[in-house]
């Protein structure tokens, strides 16, 4: 089989291998992996700039889809040619989050998704519904449940709620999608007028572009009519001061990335007069994924797909996110 291996920490340590197909031990389910999808934070795993105790060489990727193969003993709830889909967590079942639980990922921790064939523990999957695409299941487990997860931060979202959403990568994509599913009000930002058209094709209310509107925060607190109520915020520290601004009254925040840094001052004051609550966002549970997929299907909503590679193309891919440049997902097509 081939597969694409990290051996050491930097891009330049992504290869492309022929390796001895895997066998799956107990409790083990082997896939032929149809496609698996690239996050900005496994582009941060393979620059060697993401923490977690990977050991090289590491098939890197967390989110993929395929068909299973064969199963090991003590496999309860899968059989082979039933289709499948990766898990973020390995070992995180249902919220809330407590001691013991997310010490494995799926493409850190442990071998990922960018592989013609993969075993992976059967805690590690899903199955794929009849009505969803490879290359939807394929974009889920990272991005999608990333963005369930923080659209939720604050409670149920409804017809009444209004999100904002900072940028127009995969995460901010599926949130656009999932809120305007619920029947939410949607703002979201870029630096690009064409993404923001894209945006609106796909139901976004408001666009605002950063760049062009340096007081964003300001600008979507009154488009929102008052503040919005969640804020899916993949800047970090850079921008939240900036989110905060743009909340309404006792709103919620997601801090899911730190694409705008790391470090920054926050105005306690504004975050104590508005009763506003900041949530860490660590991806989510396997019920998480399960109740992300079932909203998908019911909706008919699939992945927005901005571009697909080969799997000889992997390296390249995982380096070409860094450049922000995608709307959406990037794929790659394995089999």
């Amino acid at each position: 089989m081939k597969c694409v291996q990290l051996t050491a920490s930097g891009l330049e340590k992504l290869e492309v291998v022929s390796a001895a197909a895997p066998e799956p031990g107990p409790g083990e389910v082997r896939v032929r992996m149809q496609a698996a999808a690239i996050n900005y934070r496994d582009f941060m795993i393979c620059a060697g700039i993401y923490g977690g105790g990977k050991e090289y060489p590491l098939i890197p990727l967390s989110d993929g889809a395929g068909e299973v193969e064969s199963v090991g003993s003590d496999v309860t709830d899968i059989q082979p040619g039933d289709r499948v889909m990766t898990v973020f967590w390995q070992d995180w079942e249902t919220q809330p989050v407590r001691p013991g639980v997310r010490t494995r990922t799926t493409g850190c921790e442990a071998p990922g998704a960018l592989t013609e064939l993969g075993v992976f523990p059967q805690s590690a999957l899903l199955p794929v519904p009849d009505e969803m695409t490879i290359e939807t299941a394929a974009s889920l487990a990272c991005a999608g449940v990333t963005a369930w997860t923080a659209l939720h931060c604050g409670g149920p979202v409804g017809p009444d709620s209004r999100v904002l959403l900072l940028g127009t990568g995969g995460v901010s994509i599926f949130a656009l999608q999932i809120a305007k599913a619920f029947g939410a009000t949607a703002v979201i930002t870029s630096s690009s007028d064409e993404k923001l058209e894209r945006a609106r094709e796909l139901g976004a209310d408001e666009t605002i572009n950063y760049q062009q509107t340096p007081e964003w925060g300001a600008e979507a607190f009154q488009r929102a009519g008052g503040g919005v109520d969640v804020v899916v915020e993949t800047g970090g520290m850079g921008t939240l001061g900036q989110s905060l601004q743009a909340l309404g009254l006792g709103g919620s925040i997601g801090v899911l990335g730190a694409l705008g840094g790391v470090s920054a001052e926050l105005n306690a004051m504004a975050l104590i007069g508005k009763c506003a609550g900041i949530h860490g966002i660590t991806v989510g549970a396997r019920d998480d994924h399960r109740a992300l997929s079932a909203h998908l299907v019911k909706h008919g909503i699939a992945a927005v797909i901005d571009r697909e590679y080969s799997l000889p193309e992997g390296p390249e891919a995982i380096g070409s996110i860094a450049r922000g440049e995608h709307f959406g997902k990037l794929l790659v097509r394995i089999g």
